[in-house]
């Protein structure tokens, strides 16, 4: 019997899983970590430990007897640079929630033009992209630049570490803006040349090609076998809203996580401003995405605040809470704010407080606060044809089913929740040949469909939502400099 192996390096954890070619999962292994924030607004990895160090051990502790290819995804858009040893310059900068380049990007939005940047790469620029993380690079670098470097994100650089290989993914070359045209699906090569002059480009690839094999080095530290097929993979979120079968245009996936993350298959690329058009999992799809700052952090940052008791407890005294939280609005801007609103001086508001109120109103306000957002996202997105959620946070109920009372919307839950790495363990199948590109693992478990007597408590929150965020926005932003 033949084998896969799907590795995914995500912002709390890594997890490998060793599948069958039909789908079966066979064993789990994971690794949990935790980003470093050594100031306000900075997210950072250290590559060779949480990297790489961590899918050296996860995939040590798999068999890989009659594995016949291995796929990684990662967190990101992230960005680290190297030497040609693979030794990493410094730590990585993360995704969206690294919110250090905002002079950087101002800069590149003012010399290149809002409307030319929307047009040429599918979205406005943000704390997502990569390109103003490279010139913020550059910029602390000063004479120290090094423009032939390569640079990664997570997912490539383990397969850099794995194959020797430099490869960036279509759908995450789409999220270095502006340095990726979203209409030819290549390289903005006289942008980047305006931008960073000099900066080295990696081979583009789709996320199901294969892009070489295990080298003998990386053979030894990991248990694979020299020679082994890698699949090129991409960003966790991507591979996640695969792995649940979110492939058709109209499909839809909400996945809960530390983050909320939307990704939604398109019929042909299209731009809206607040959203991400970017390049998709399969040869020449596109997508449109967005995503939240905090959403899972702010459920465990409660806990902790709490005296770390055990969340089963906070669910149940946030169950037994009514819609509405008896009058608490909370906006979930922890970390600033990615879609709709763009603001990385954003911060965490919660509004009417009483000395009534208790962790449960707390927790349920978290909830609420969070798919009040989801409901700010979904409307600019549009109806969808299926929304299939997936992720940690649709265990237990609670937080689906208020996103599905706030927003209005009916969600499928797929019986295989387990990740971007069982997206992964597909794709490497796909990319060597030993499935059919079409193979499709998911099947439907539940649909959560919205409780109809929440309906008007839920309209008049969402209200308050919606004007607590202008109304302190200048107060919030004196206080976050």
């Amino acid at each position: 019997m033949s084998f896969v192996i799907g590795v995914d390096i995500g912002t709390g954890s890594t997890k490998a899983v060793r599948c069958t070619l039909d789908g079966e999962v066979v064993a789990v292994a994971r690794r949990d970590h935790a980003p470093s924030l050594p100031r306000p607004g900075w997210a950072e990895m250290h590559p060779e430990r949480d990297w790489w160090g961590d899918v050296v051990e996860v995939l040590a502790e798999l068999d890989s007897t009659d594995v016949v290819a291995v796929c990684v995804s990662g967190l990101g858009p992230c960005v680290v640079q190297s030497d040609d040893d693979l030794r990493p310059r410094r730590p990585a900068i993360l995704y969206g929630v690294d919110t250090r380049a905002t002079r950087e990007i101002a800069e590149l939005t003012e010399q290149l033009g809002a409307d030319a940047i929307l047009e040429r790469c599918g979205k406005d620029l943000s704390s997502q992209a990569i390109g103003p993380k490279l010139a913020w690079l550059r910029r602390e670098a000063g004479d120290a630049w090094r423009p032939r470097d390569r640079w990664f994100s997570a997912h490539t650089y383990v397969v850099a570490r794995l194959t020797g290989e430099w490869i960036l993914d279509h759908h995450t070359a789409s999220q270095c803006d502006p340095f990726y045209d979203i209409h030819r699906q290549d390289w903005a090569s006289d942008w980047v040349e305006q931008v960073l002059p000099g900066l080295a480009l990696p081979r583009l690839v789709w996320p199901s090609e294969q892009v070489g094999t295990v080298r003998r080095d990386a053979a030894a530290q990991t248990g694979l076998s020299e020679g082994t097929p890698v699949v090129a993979g991409t960003v966790d979120a991507w591979a996640e809203a695969f792995s649940v079968g979110v492939r058709r245009p109209g499909d839809l996936m909400l996945m809960y996580g530390s983050t909320m993350f939307f990704v939604q298959v398109l019929a042909a690329p299209t731009t809206v401003r607040g959203l991400w058009t970017t390049s998709g999992v399969e040869r020449g799809s596109h997508t449109l995405a967005a995503g939240m700052a905090t959403s899972g952090t702010v459920t465990t940052w409660l806990q902790d605040l709490t005296g770390g008791v055990p969340f089963e407890t906070l669910l149940q005294d946030a169950a037994a809470v009514p819609a509405g939280s008896e009058g608490l609005v909370l906006l979930p801007y922890f970390s600033g704010e990615r879609t709709p609103v763009y603001d990385p001086l954003a911060r965490g508001v919660i509004a009417g407080l009483t000395l009534r109120h208790g962790r449960g109103h707390l927790l349920r306000a978290t909830y609420e606060g969070i798919a009040c957002g989801v409901r700010q996202i979904l409307d600019v997105f549009g109806a969808a044809e299926r929304i299939v959620a997936v992720g940690g946070g649709t265990q237990g109920g609670l937080w689906t089913q208020i996103v599905s009372d706030v927003a209005g919307v009916r969600q499928t839950v797929p019986q295989q929740t387990i990740g971007a790495a069982y997206g992964d363990a597909l794709l490497a199948a796909i990319g060597v040949g030993a499935v059919p590109p079409g193979t499709d693992w998911t099947r439907p478990d539940h649909v959560i469909v919205p409780d109809p007597s929440t309906a008007a408590t839920y309209r008049t929150l969402f209200e308050a939502y919606t004007e607590l965020y202008p109304a302190t926005r200048d107060l919030i932003h004196r206080l976050a400099t």
